[in-house]
């Protein structure tokens, strides 16, 4: 849960190359945005992420516009879709959405947690020493460790308003009516969400979600050593639904696949993120990208 809009600038150049706007912001109290370190709560990112799709279409009226969230993100963009006015999206595409809920986490965590953030909601902790490997992208974790707007540290009361979210995200599935298409993205080498919490999610979510496991992945799937891998399955799925086709079918991926045609529509390609953006062509189709953390165990 440190991350920020910075987790876009791999994939945003790349999908701009192929005709999708990606349009990145920070969430409240990450990165560059207001109030860094204090947690704004799940509704208030729901809203965000409510506001952002509304001023994207504001912006590219009548283009689609699919909603991309990466862990915390990613229980942002599944949570929306649970709500009683959920963004009105073409699609929504969770990378290893935060799904780790209470539920499913020792009860010594669970009491430690509650204790903490109603006694010491201040006090700060790190993830050094759990030995965590959030991505086989090396060079990349070493350039967040020395990124300023990367947090390095989290306040105990962030860290319960995280499992709030996840909680609020893994309950999200039997909430759902009549929900945009989704595409549900985990790595097989994940250790920040567990396994079982991933599991359960996708077969609460059953038919309603297409499926892609990543035999080589990890939980920073769009900034992996194979994230090129994830960036085109993203793109298949777009282009099927763009293109009105039947949707891929859920799978396990270990090999490359090969590049998605683009859409036929007339294409105009920026990448942008928050405070900055490049001028280009006409667009066919714009993804709002909610602003993705890494979830602490």
């Amino acid at each position: 849960m440190s991350d920020y809009s910075e987790a876009f600038d791999m994939p945003g150049p790349w999908f701009a190359a192929h005709g999708i706007t990606m349009l990145a912001y920070d969430q409240r109290g990450f990165g560059a945005a207001p109030d860094r370190g204090i947690w704004a709560g799940g509704s208030r990112m729901r809203q965000d992420l409510s506001d952002m799709v509304t001023a994207v279409k504001a912006r590219y009226p009548g283009l689609p516009v699919f909603a991309l969230g990466e862990s915390m993100g990613g229980a942002v963009v599944l949570s929306a879709l649970a709500d009683h006015d959920p963004p009105r999206i073409a699609g929504a595409i969770l990378a290893a959405p935060a799904v780790w809920a209470r539920e499913d986490m020792p009860l010594s965590y669970r009491v430690v947690l509650f204790l903490a953030a109603h006694l010491v909601p201040w006090l700060k902790l790190s993830g050094q020493g759990l030995h965590i490997m959030p991505s086989d992208n090396i060079p990349m974790l070493i350039k967040l460790s020395r990124d300023p707007l990367f947090q390095h540290h989290a306040r105990v009361d962030q860290i319960y308003g995280l499992v709030n979210l996840m909680d609020r995200a893994r309950r999200a599935p039997e909430h759902l009516i009549a929900p945009p298409p989704i595409l549900y993205l985990y790595g097989a080498h994940d250790q920040i969400i567990p396994r079982k919490s991933a599991k359960d999610t996708i077969a609460a979510l059953g038919r309603r979600a297409t499926v892609v496991e990543f035999a080589h992945g990890y939980h920073m799937l769009l900034r992996d050593l194979d994230r090129k891998l994830v960036w085109r399955t993203i793109l298949k799925w777009v282009d099927a639904h763009l293109s009105r086709i039947p949707a891929m079918p859920s799978t396990r991926i270990s090999s490359g696949i090969p590049p998605a045609k683009t859409s036929t529509l007339a294409a105009h390609k920026i990448a942008a993120r928050a405070g900055r953006s490049s001028k280009r062509s006409e667009q066919n189709r714009a993804v709002a990208v909610e602003k993705s953390h890494r979830s602490t165990r």
